[in-house]
Parts: structure tokens; C-alpha cells; sequence
């Protein structure tokens, strides 16, 4: 299957605190908070929604491609992708411009403060699927420049062409008017289960009235694992017991990888989500969203010691 991922290609910067952010906050000094945290560790990861999905999907077998506008510093990481299977043909250098930058501090409890520097990724409405020299059997239109992400869901639409809808870290800056603009026509919408939370309080919708515009509705839920709802059916996916905990950057994307890899294959909405569980745990266990490392058999070994094996996995390896 063609799949063609939209989104943030970034540059990571990994900061880990020791302690943790709730007992540095005053609830009743929020309106004035001021807060500096003194880190003890940093690292720079490859990172962005699209290639950190790409890249698993990438280990699982599968040659995504991903469009998207990077900065005049994105040649190492062109290699990077190149080498492991991803294609990046349509990730256009802005010239003048440096890549996004993610900055990231991680506290003991996983709780994670976060900004973002858009930087190429600011002009990624610049692109056009009408452009594509090939139409995709399915679009993902992740977290990106917020005009981006509108025009290449009204371009999905207008094409005919099936997307799949992952608003994240944006849902803060979309208005309830433009991600039920953004949803009504997606196949599928993926969100985390604050997200959606954060989606239902800003459109009013429940999540069955959210079914009523989208095909499949995909909830992670972290350690509590993840639900799928497809029209009056759910299915929950649990999640997959960890060696190590290191780092929960990525560990999303590296779920939608997974989940893509079956759906790919054309694997039930129930397997699709054990891949994505298994590949998230994998990302949690290293540093960084694209650190985890693999072969596919060794995935399929590992998944078969949590889940109940059937003989479709045999594809994957």
C-alpha cells in the first residue's frame, strides 16, 4: 500500500529533569508561573511526527514517503531516512531556513514540557497533493503548520483520496470549527486520550458523534493502552510490558507506524493495533523517537510471547 505521511520533520532536543513537575507548581500562582528547570542530561535526536512514524513503518517492511518542508541543515538526515527505506523525495529544502526544533524536559513520572520552533515547517502549505506524481492509497495529515494540515485534508477530500487525521500537539491551536472542518470526510482520526478530550470540549462532540464524520476512531491511552472504535464495535488494545522505561518521546508516532505497517497488509483493526502497541514499547525503551532498532523477525518473536499468535504475522517477517 501507498502511504504518504504530512507532518513535522524536527529536530529533537531530549531534556530530562530529576524530580518531579508537580511539586514545582502553584496552583494558586498559575496566572503569574515562572519556572526554570536545571536539567541533567540533554541529547539531539532525529525527530518530527512524519518521519518518526515513517521510520517504523520503515523497520515493519514498508516504504512510506513523506512530504514535507525541511531547512537548508536536513541533509544528514535525508541520508538517514534514505538508508533505512524511507522515501523522501517530496521533503522540499526551503532555502534560508533551518528545520523545526522540538525541545522536550522529561521528569521522573514521564510528564513532559515541550515547545516547538516551526522554522521550515512554518511555509509547508507551500506544497500540494494536486503536485503528487502518484495519488497514495492513503494521506496522513499529522501535527504540522496548522493552514498545512486544513489545505491537505480539503485536497484529500476534493481528490477523493483517503486520509487518515492526526491533529496532536495542534489540537491547542485549532478552533473547534476548523477540526470539525478537518475531520468530516477523515477515515480515520487518531488522538491520544487528553486530545480527545481537548477535540470533544472544543467541537461538543461525543465520541459517537464523532463516529457519525469519521470511519475508525484510534484513542491512545499510555500505559492504559488503547481503544479502537469502528461504528457500534471497540476493541482494546492492551499495552505491551516494557524491559526498561527510557524515554516516552515518540512513542505515539512509533504506534501509528505500527498500526500503518498491518493496515498496510490489510491485517484486522485488532492486529493493526497489537503491531502499533509492540512497535510503541519498542520506542519507549530507547532514547530519542528514532533509536529503536529491530528486525522483523525478532518483532514477531517478541509479539507472539503477548499476544495470541496467528498465522498472518508470518507476512510481517
Amino acid at each position: 500500500m501507498d502511504i504518504l505521511l504530512t507532518g513535522s520533520v524536527a529536530y529533537d532536543y531530549l531534556m530530562t529533569f530529576p524530580g518531579h513537575f508537580k511539586e514545582q507548581i502553584l496552583p494558586e500562582r498559575l496566572g503569574s508561573i515562572s519556572l526554570s528547570f536545571l536539567v541533567d542530561s540533554m541529547s539531539k535526536q532525529r525527530g518530527g511526527v512524519s518521519p518518526n512514524i515513517a521510520y517504523t513503518m520503515a523497520l515493519l517492511g514498508e516504504q512510506p514517503r513523506v512530504m514535507a518542508t525541511v531547512g537548508e541543515d536536513f541533509e544528514d538526515y535525508r541520508a538517514w531516512l534514505e538508508s533505512k527505506g524511507v522515501d523522501t523525495s517530496l521533503m522540499k529544502v526551503v532555502p534560508g531556513l533551518f528545520t523545526a526544533s522540538f525541545f522536550a524536559t522529561t521528569d521522573n513520572a514521564s510528564a513532559q514540557i515541550a515547545s516547538f520552533y516551526p522554522g521550515a515547517m512554518g511555509v509547508a502549505s507551500s506544497q500540494s497533493l494536486d503536485d503528487l506524481p502518484s495519488k497514495p492509497d492513503l494521506i496522513v495529515v499529522s501535527p504540522n503548520a496548522p493552514d498545512a494540515m486544513t489545505k491537505f485534508c480539503a485536497e484529500s477530500r476534493e481528490l477523493g483520496l483517503k486520509y487518515l487525521y492526526d491533529p496532536g500537539q495542534q489540537v491547542l491551536r485549532l478552533e473547534g470549527a476548523e477540526l470539525i472542518n478537518d475531520m468530516e470526510g477523515a477515515y480515520f482520526l487518531f488522538c491520544n486520550d487528553y486530545e480527545f478530550g481537548l477535540i470533544s470540549k472544543k467541537t461538543g462532540w461525543s465520541l459517537d458523534q464523532m463516529l457519525d464524520h469519521v470511519k475508525v476512531l484510534v484513542i491512545t491511552r499510555g500505559k492504559d493502552g488503547a481503544d479502537l472504535y469502528m461504528g457500534g464495535e471497540s476493541v482494546h488494545i492492551p499495552t505491551v510490558p516494557e524491559k526498561e522505561i527510557v524515554d516516552p518521546t515518540g512513542v505515539g508516532d512509533a504506534f501509528r507506524g505500527g498500526f500503518l505497517a498491518g493496515y498496510s497488509r490489510g491485517f484486522n483493526w485488532k492486529l493493526c493495533g497489537e503491531i502499533g502497541s509492540l512497535a510503541a514499547v519498542y520506542c519507549l525503551e530507547q532514547k530519542g523517537p528514532q533509536s529503536h532498532s529491530y528486525s522483523r523477525k525478532d518483532f514477531v518473536e517478541r509479539f507472539r510471547k503477548h499476544f495470541e499468535d496467528n498465522n498472518k504475522l508470518d507476512d510481517l517477517a
